[in-house]
């Protein structure tokens, strides 16, 4: 979920382009949105269509090849094992032959972002290993990878089409009239990854969007999501520490 802030890279990478095919699935009926303003006394019902509307356009305007909408309750997703949220992924995984996957990264602090990132590792470890996709990444939403070692942090070029990055998450009027500027704070994040990206060189990029390689707990079935996190951890405890021991 979050598809155009989290995996804009994607997009772009597919925009105007007849050789790649970006396709967005959305987990949730979102019927658990933030609601204000117009929207302030809408049912659940109700939020749940207009949020159906909003991700169809975002996929017109971003020329995907595909939007899937899943609709499963947030509740269901967080059902550890739910073989029926698994089932949809797998078929979606194996059909779909992605090159690239785009998840939620799993130091994220939403609680349903964590269960879907879970509930597609188990459906991509169910798959054969030459129907994976080559790379999986996790992606940055509701907590910043900018922590992450340098050595560690995928750089995905997010500056490309502002004028498409920007409309892609206006769309979502429900979430940004409702009190929340994601079109904003999206933007603004983006510069700011590639303006402090580096403190000795100038900007390469326009927009960054850090992610994290996730490619390994798919290869390896036996890894643990939690431990495999707290390696990343640990290695920016060690940073901390050296550069602290080395100079104050």
């Amino acid at each position: 979920d979050d598809i155009e802030i989290m995996a804009y890279h994607g997009i772009a990478e597919c925009f105007g382009r007849s050789d790649r095919w970006f396709s967005g699935v959305v987990v949730t009926n979102g019927a658990g949105s933030p609601r204000a303003g117009v929207y302030g006394n809408y049912t659940d019902a109700q939020m749940q269509e207009v949020r159906r509307q909003e991700q169809r356009k975002a996929a017109m305007v971003g020329e995907y090849s595909i939007q899937l909408q899943l609709a499963h309750p947030s509740s269901a997703v967080k059902e550890k094992g739910n073989a029926a949220v698994q089932a949809d992924l797998k078929t979606i995984f194996e059909t779909a032959g992605a090159e690239v996957v785009y998840l939620h990264q799993p130091a994220d602090k939403h609680d349903t972002h964590i269960a879907v990132l879970g509930q597609c590792i188990a459906a991509l470890r169910q798959i054969s290993p030459a129907r994976r996709p080559k790379r999986v990444l996790g992606c940055e939403v509701w907590r910043d990878l900018d922590w992450m070692v340098d050595a560690d942090k995928q750089v995905l070029d997010a500056g490309r089409f502002p004028n498409l990055a920007m409309a892609l998450v206006a769309v979502f009027d429900s979430q940004i009239s409702g009190g929340k500027r994601y079109d904003l704070a999206t933007a603004g994040r983006r510069v700011a990854h590639a303006t402090y990206h580096t403190s000795h060189a100038t900007d390469q990029l326009q927009g960054i969007t850090w992610a994290m390689d996730l490619t390994p707990l798919v290869t390896q079935p036996e890894l643990s999501i939690a431990d495999f996190t707290q390696q990343y951890v640990e290695r920016f405890r060690q940073d901390v520490a050296t550069r602290l021991a080395k100079f104050a």
